[in-house]
């Protein structure tokens, strides 16, 4: 059995949880979000939601603990939402919004301009003598975790150095260089 699928999903106050013809929607003060699930049964009874299965087929085994992390995360997104932060090393890197555009300079000959999506709040710091962030917030992970893979993506941290686009607090793994 599934350590993290047998565990029941608490629904806080403020959240409603309805599920229909195999599609859970989550409702919450930041918004709404739902996921299709097959394979699994889902019901929601006195303030938990709980994700079964029928059988100890593979397919059902697998999507057991998925589904149940799943809809975990829609019920935290909707209820506290997510974050994630960027910073950028190197010298003159800089990110700017203007609402949903981010302008990133990073060392090319252009600067990139990414609109992000609406559900994805976007905010950069840019304090003197400290490092450029770029601060995303969104009720929806998994959103959040693809634009802020798309921007790390724009100029992933090398190895020598560490310039680059990074997750705050992501330790890179660093190499020596040359050695005279």
């Amino acid at each position: 059995m599934s350590r993290i699928g047998k565990n029941p999903v608490v629904i806080p106050a403020g959240v409603t949880v309805e599920v229909a013809n195999g599609i859970i929607t989550v409702k919450g003060k930041n918004g709404q979000l739902t996921q299709e699930f097959s394979d699994v049964t889902v019901t929601v009874e006195d303030g938990q939601v709980q994700v079964d299965r029928s059988s100890d087929h593979k397919d059902q085994r697998a999507k057991h603990g998925l589904y149940r992390s799943l809809i975990n995360n829609m019920i935290i997104g909707v209820n506290e939402g997510f974050t994630k932060s960027l910073e950028l090393v190197g010298v003159g890197y800089r990110a700017s919004n203007q609402g949903q555009k981010l302008d990133l300079a990073l060392g090319y000959s252009h600067n990139i301009v990414l609109e992000v999506a609406q559900e994805v709040v976007v905010e950069t710091i840019s304090e003197k003598g400290k490092n450029p962030i770029v601060k995303l917030t969104s009720f929806d992970k998994q959103l959040l975790g693809q634009v802020a893979a798309k921007i790390r993506g724009f100029r992933k941290p090398e190895p020598y150095k560490g310039k680059g686009v990074k997750f705050v607090g992501e330790v890179l793994r660093r190499k020596a260089g040359k050695s005279a």
